[in-house]
């Protein structure tokens, strides 16, 4: 007698479905980038992750966040961080896949585009436990360059069996590295950098020293050692700060605190003091800021796929929803004010992807050298900074328009859309905030003008024959050439989308592309979503979103 109603038009949870197999963008823009004999690996990592157990993981190493243990039962110093087992399981994938290292170290065709899609795969399951991996991936370049250091960990990173134990390095399998750049009255600004460094010997590239000073963001405080901006008399020098000494002994970084963080609250980020920790010299003395930006643009090109992931993700729950919730009469996905939703949602989602992995493409072009090489770097140094901006600013509007998709169900902490619009914005901050990535541009484009003429020709060779976009292209010429900084904003912002636009029209279904134009050009671009002009492109979107 006390039934009240029955259970019905609910969605059920997205759970053991293929993150690889249902995205034909994915599948398409590997081939195109250069990494499609990767394809069958990619498909593998795919199922595993859209299992719902590991689905699972990333809900869970969010609702049990990280503890700090400053001391032991004794008294004694430990400065550990304790992670729950969904953490540790997380990484775990993350290194079984590779993403830690192996585009740096087995170096075949394709390779950094092949990592950058299994980094976008496991972006949709967690994001937190992408930062220690990122930056482990970008120290290893530069560590490699370092004899002593390399010798101690080659094997190390090479290691696919993720090691969690707090040990010192010589007991360990695997190692993690971190970075240690932001001070309280800093910030952005690496110049106002006090942290000290005093030569322990001679001093010099691999020499010791002692570092004293704090640092407001040390970004994962459990890894086995980080990267650290310090100040060397008048100079500022980067250094290799284990946490553990080779004696068996803490070195002397002690984690004040665990910072309170709107998202990514599976990941740790802490506060630091150096009481006269060691730290080892890294590149040339006085060269720590070069250094240090080099090890950035692998993170920001990471920042970029890390929103990447977080809108796919959103989208297909958005997606998953719309097909299975029913509204005045018919299911949400056959609506046309919601399928033009999703529509251009999709459409962005794919944008965002094809200029992520050809950016992951230029690595690989440039490594290999040849005659591909120079457009290669100027894609990855102009437009990688403009993608960071642009993108992940994107991805906060993008996962608050899933998130309504959703109704209120898509508002409760039951679901991952809370989770997902509160991951969105760390990667707007880490790594350089917006208007620094602006600036960045322009400087790049200052300092390297003949990589900012190959990029512009190839840009213009991607817009040929196109009204609609060689307008804002000779558009964004002009203000490059006179505009100062008080555009910056729009000229990233112009420089993306036309980019993207472009590679749209060489890589994606004719359709595809010309819906993204005459949405993004032929209106201000930056509205909300659904504004799609056509109707009937609707239905190609939607199926490469979610193909069957």
């Amino acid at each position: 007698m006390w039934t009240t109603h029955e259970v019905f038009n609910q969605v059920p949870p997205l759970a053991d479905y293929n993150l690889y197999a249902c995205d034909a963008a994915l599948w398409e823009t590997l081939v195109h980038a250069g990494a499609g004999a990767h394809a069958a690996a990619l498909h593998a990592c795919g199922e595993r992750l859209g299992r719902a157990g590991t689905l699972a993981l990333g809900d869970a190493a969010n609702r049990q966040p990280p503890q700090l243990a400053t001391h032991d039962a004794q008294g004694r110093r430990v400065d550990r961080v304790d992670f729950p087992p969904a953490w540790h399981r997380l990484m775990a994938l993350l290194y079984a896949d590779g993403v830690h290292a192996a585009a740096w170290l087995d170096a075949q065709p394709g390779a950094h585009v092949a990592r950058a899609a299994a980094f976008y795969l496991h972006g949709q399951v967690e994001a937190g436990s992408l930062c220690p991996v990122t930056m482990t991936f970008a120290a290893l370049p530069l560590l490699r360059r370092e004899p002593a250091l390399w010798a101690l960990l080659a094997d190390r990173f090479a290691a696919r069996d993720y090691d969690p134990r707090d040990l010192p390095l010589a007991d360990k399998s695997s190692v993690t590295l971190g970075m240690g750049l932001t001070e309280k009255q800093g910030g952005s600004d690496l110049r106002g950098t006090a942290t000290t460094a005093r030569a322990l010997a001679g001093g010099g590239r691999g020499g010791e020293y002692a570092l004293v000073g704090h640092k407001w963001f040390y970004s994962a405080p459990a890894c086995d050692a980080h990267l650290v901006l310090a100040r060397d008399g008048e100079a500022l020098s980067c250094f290799y700060v284990p946490r553990w000494l080779t004696g068996g002994e803490r070195n002397a970084v002690r984690i004040q605190r665990l910072k309170d963080k709107l998202g990514n609250r599976s990941n740790a980020s802490g506060e630091v003091e150096f009481h006269d920790a060691l730290g080892i010299l890294v590149g040339e003395p006085g060269r720590g800021i070069p250094t240090l930006i080099e090890m950035a643009a692998q993170t920001r090109l990471d920042c970029v796929l890390g929103s990447a992931a977080l809108m796919r993700r959103a989208l297909v729950e958005a997606l998953h929803h719309a097909r299975h919730r029913s509204a005045f009469g018919r299911p949400l996905s056959a609506q046309p004010a919601m399928r033009n939703v999703l529509a251009d949602l999709a459409l962005e989602s794919e944008a965002t992807l094809v200029l992520a992995l050809h950016l992951a493409a230029a690595v690989d072009a440039e490594g290999q050298g040849g005659a591909g090489a120079a457009l290669a770097r100027a894609r990855r140094r102009i437009l990688t900074p403009a993608a960071k901006f642009w993108v992940c600013k994107r991805a906060v509007a993008f996962t608050a328009e899933c998130m309504e998709a959703c109704g209120g169900n898509g508002y409760v902490e039951d679901g991952p859309m809370p989770r997902l619009l509160r991951e969105a914005p760390v990667n707007s901050i880490w790594e350089g905030s917006g208007n620094v990535m602006c600036l960045d541009v322009l400087r790049a484009v200052a300092r390297e003008p003949e990589s900012a003429a190959l990029l512009f020709d190839d840009l213009a060779e991607g817009c040929a024959g196109e009204a609609r976009l060689l307008r804002p292209l000779q558009a964004l010429r002009e203000r490059l050439d006179g505009g100062g900084e008080w555009p910056v904003r729009h000229v990233a912002a112009q420089l993306v989308l036309l980019v993207q636009a472009a590679l749209l029209r060489r890589h994606a279904p004719a359709a595809v592309a010309d819906a993204f134009i005459a949405s993004r050009f032929e209106q201000p671009a930056g509205q909300v979503a659904g504004l799609l002009p056509d109707a009937a492109v609707a239905r190609t979107l939607i199926e490469r979103a979610w193909a069957d």
